[in-house]
Order: structure tokens, then sequence, then C-alpha cells
């Protein structure tokens, strides 16, 4: 199933927001998210309530386009998730146990492929199983193609923006050979829950020596994967910060906590809200690609339009495969996923 382009995003299945209502002619890939692991028999399930979305959701996100393809992403984020991945990938029987009702699940509910969200392996003995269970899946979904005589699942993973987290390298020969594709989180670089400063949350470039999806794009590439093996993620929400002093509020003003929300996280409809509520005009960083609004002591760090539109033409001309954002339903009007389709269409590649 050759993979020329990539336009995706992901559905929050316990977001609010229902399949029914997503504008699916704007992608070519939508993830359902998510799927569990098991942590005792490492197998992979959903919970009673959430199997009717499930099954429901390709034949639905497809009525308005049938050619959009529907990949099942399993984990996301939380601590007893990644020590359940990191358990299930250290060992050979539940590497089995995991593949196996992986790719039995997407097959039995009409999905094209399956989508691992591993948040994050965090040492280098982590990052070494998460290659061999790589290899292992890849070699099941061929042999299960073979078998079926059906078009084999496409395999994908959503990581950590840089291909070295916090010291430890992703095992990036295994994802190049085994992956269709990799969708960088390039994202929650600057949030209230861990900055007490406000920060670009999804940075293109770098503000200072810090994170940015340029710096993330370029250590993929040079540590071994292609361009048209990476997708660049950005963010449908942003963060809310509480200023310490409402005079203050660039980027890295002195910060007290969150705001608005419980935890300062706001999805770009809330923003667009905040913005018509309060008659205000968001500012635009140029140089780092991101927007942020103040009112007050309150101060939101998010992309704007334009910003989006500045990322994709960034992944176009960098001969990137794509661009996917989280979460579809975060969208107002689906005027971000919009404009991120028109770009991507009227944008000429550099490569």
């Amino acid at each position: 199933m050759a993979t020329n382009v990539v336009k995706a995003s992901y559905w929050l299945s316990d977001g609010g927001f229902p399949a029914a209502g997503i504008d699916s002619p704007l992608f070519t890939h939508l993830f359902y998210a998510f799927a569990d692991l098991d942590p005792q028999t490492f197998q992979v399930t959903v919970a009673s309530w959430n199997q009717t979305k499930l099954s429901a959701f390709t034949p639905t996100v497809q009525q308005r386009n049938p050619n959009v393809k529907t990949l099942l992403s399993i984990g996301g984020d939380g601590n007893a998730t990644a020590a359940a991945f990191a358990s299930m990938a250290s060992n050979p029987w539940s590497r089995t146990s995991f593949i196996d009702s992986s790719i039995a699940l997407a097959r039995s509910n009409g999905f094209h492929g399956l989508d691992l969200d591993w948040e994050y392996p965090s040492n280098a003995v982590e990052m070494s199983n998460l290659g061999t269970l790589l290899r292992e899946w890849r070699s099941a979904v061929a042999a299960e193609a073979r078998g079926s005589g059906k078009p084999p699942l496409l395999l994908t993973a959503a990581v950590f923006y840089s291909s070295n987290r916090y010291g430890v390298d992703y095992p990036v020969q295994a994802v190049a050979n085994n992956l269709d594709w990799v969708n960088l989180m390039a994202y929650d670089f600057y949030g209230p829950g861990w900055s007490n400063v406000t920060g670009p949350p999804g940075a293109l470039y770098p503000p200072n020596a810090g994170p940015s999806g340029d710096t993330g794009v370029k250590a993929w590439i040079q540590g071994g994967v292609p361009a048209k093996k990476l997708v660049l993620g950005f963010p449908y929400y942003g963060w809310a910060w509480q200023l310490e002093n409402a005079q203050n509020h660039g980027y890295f003003a002195p910060t007290t906590g969150r705001a608005v929300t419980p935890d300062g996280a706001m999805v770009y409809g809330q923003v667009r809200r905040f913005i018509a509520d309060n008659g205000v005009v968001p500012v635009h960083d140029p140089a780092v690609v991101g927007d942020y609004v103040y009112v007050g002591t309150t101060w939101i760090g998010y992309d704007e339009i334009s910003t989006i539109a500045t990322k994709v033409r960034y992944a176009k001309q960098k001969g990137l495969l794509g661009y996917m954002s989280w979460h579809v339903g975060g969208d107002d009007n689906f005027a971000l996923s919009r404009t991120a389709s028109q770009t991507w269409d009227a944008t000429v590649s550099d490569v």
C-alpha cells in the first residue's frame, strides 16, 4: 500500500467530537485513538463501551471520503501505559501476544493500519526492545498479508520530536526499515505543568537553544530516517499560563501556574472563543513560527492558521511525507485542517 502523501489527524474516541462530524475529504489518513494494552495479557484491547465506536469508525469516515485510510493507534500518554509497553517489548511471548492481537483487532474492525504510541521508551534497553518489536511486527504484518491476500497493514508510530530523547537514541535503523512513517510530536515544548515561564508550545524554529520542529526533523534525518518517512506533527490546542506580572507578557515571561482550564490545555476552538470574547488580537512570532494571546495575567500559546500554513509549507519543501495534527476535534470548524490541506496542494517541493 504505497503512501505518497500523509494529511492526517488523530480522532480521540472519548473526546466528545463525533466521528461522523469529521470533514474526511481534508485527510488522507485518520487515526483512531486509542486502543489499550492489557498489562497482564499484553493483548491489544478496547473497552466494551468503545467497541461500537471502533467498529463504526472506518465506514463512518469513508462515507464522505472513500479513499481515506484509517489506522488504529495503540497506547497514548501516561506512566502506566509506558510501563506496560516496556514490559511487553522486553519478552518474546509478550511481543507475540501484542503483535497478533493488534493485527486481529485492526482487521476485524476494518482498519488499514496500526500506529504505536509509546510515550516513551526511557532508556537504551527499552529503545533496543522497541527496535526488536518493530522488526517482529513488520514480519508478522507481511506474513498476515501473504496469508490473507489483502494489502499489508500500514505500520506507523508516534514518536518524540527528536531521534534522541534526553540522551537516549531511538533505534533509527529499525524505524527506517520497518515503519511506513513516523509522526513527530513536535509540540508540548512548553506548558504550564512543566514550564514556569511562557514559551511557544509548538515552535517550528528554536527561540533559543530549546526544542523545535526543525531541530527534530534534522535530528531524525541525520540519524538515518529518510525525509519521506517523516510526518510533521502540530497541535490543535494550546497552553494557558497565569503571568506573574501582566506587564511582562512576551515569551519566557515568569508565570505562577495554569490558567483558564484545570491543566491549562485549550483546544484551538476554545482559544478562538477566548479571543472573540475578550476582543484581543493574537501576536504572531515569525522567528519561531508560533502565536500567543494575553489578557491581563492570562497568557495562551498556540498555533494560529498562518502558523499551520508555514509548517505545512516547511514539510512539503523539506521533502517530508506530510503532516499530522492532534487532534481533529480541537479544530474550529476545520479552519486549520482546511488551511493545511490547501497549503500542501499549493506548495512546490524544494527536494
